[in-house]
């Protein structure tokens, strides 16, 4: 296929909310362009830590028009596309791709558990009838895990399938997949979701991630990402440390992806509190939480 294979880091960036609970639309322009600003290579809106399952059906389409629209062209979008169903999620991709995002990412079904031949038949509709490019999205800890032999058989079966992100940190099985996916199809797309082991993924072939430390230290994301293409990985080993630290404190601050958001807002950026269910207790703890993060954020030379 003509388009190429996406590489690098795309941000699965938080939605800011407003004081009565609303997408604050000003909000996630200038959020967007912060975090272009400081290198991720390709937004993900509507990922798990932009808690897509908390938000309306329009309300995630009007996400991605709005992120497409601030994008301006200047990084690819990759549009999360998961519905419950396998025609709501098709009606997604309709949508995602009329306003103009680059592509699709759409988590396997989740709640229900479904078989190995259940989550490939599920695929393999949306790879027959998708008017744009899609990404597969393996979270095991969430959904329905999506194995090799599907991963192989899709890839074989559908130009349009032309992506995995995977969130599982399974190193052995990620190269497993390259090794057997990458012969057959070149242009076929290997993403980590799993920061603490971004550069082994790195070396061992994957093209980039969507990791969720990208939207609170862009800097070290694309830093990481940049050394590790360099082949410079002394310092990039340096970096994944300094990753890793920081991806621990958001996930062990508050309840996923709770943390993070606390992350953009210790940077400076008012994103709100999320739609978690939080008791008051929480929520009056956030002060101190942001204090928290601030000062280890600066102690990773982010200000």
């Amino acid at each position: 296929m003509d388009a190429p294979r996406f590489r690098g880091i795309f941000c699965p960036n938080v939605v800011p909310l407003d004081e009565q609970d609303r997408v604050d639309e000003g909000g996630l322009r200038a959020y967007v362009d912060w975090l272009i600003d400081r290198g991720v290579h390709g937004l993900y809106p509507n990922g798990s830590t932009g808690e897509f399952t908390r938000f309306t059906a329009e309300e995630r389409r009007r996400i991605i028009e709005i992120v497409v629209d601030q994008v301006g062209g200047r990084v690819p979008v990759l549009a999360g596309a998961a519905e419950a169903n396998t025609r709501e999620t098709l009606a997604a991709c309709e949508h995602y791709a009329k306003v103009g995002a680059d592509a699709v990412a759409i988590v396997s079904p989740f709640y229900y558990a479904l078989s190995p031949p259940g989550v490939h038949a599920y695929f393999d509709e949306i790879g027959r009838n998708t008017p744009i490019d899609v990404t597969l999205y393996n979270i095991p800890m969430f959904a329905s895990p999506i194995d090799l032999e599907t991963v192989q058989r899709l890839a074989g079966s559908h130009e349009r399938i032309r992506a995995i992100k995977d969130s599982s940190g399974d190193v052995p099985a990620m190269m497993a997949m390259i090794d057997a996916v990458r012969p057959e199809r070149p242009d076929f797309a290997f993403l980590t979701g799993w920061d603490a082991c971004l550069l082994p993924m790195l070396q061992l072939g994957c093209d980039g991630g969507t990791n969720a430390t990208s939207g609170v230290a862009p800097e070290l994301t694309r830093a990481l990402y940049d050394l590790a293409v360099a082949g410079r990985f002394d310092e990039a080993r340096v970096v994944q440390g300094r990753v890793g630290r920081v991806f621990d404190a958001l996930f062990g601050e508050a309840d996923f992806p709770e943390g993070f958001r606390l992350g953009v807002r210790a940077r400076g950026v008012e994103v709100g509190p999320g739609r978690t269910p939080r008791l008051q207790a929480d929520r009056d703890a956030d002060p101190a939480r942001i204090t928290r993060l601030r000062d280890l954020l600066a102690l990773e030379g982010l200000a």
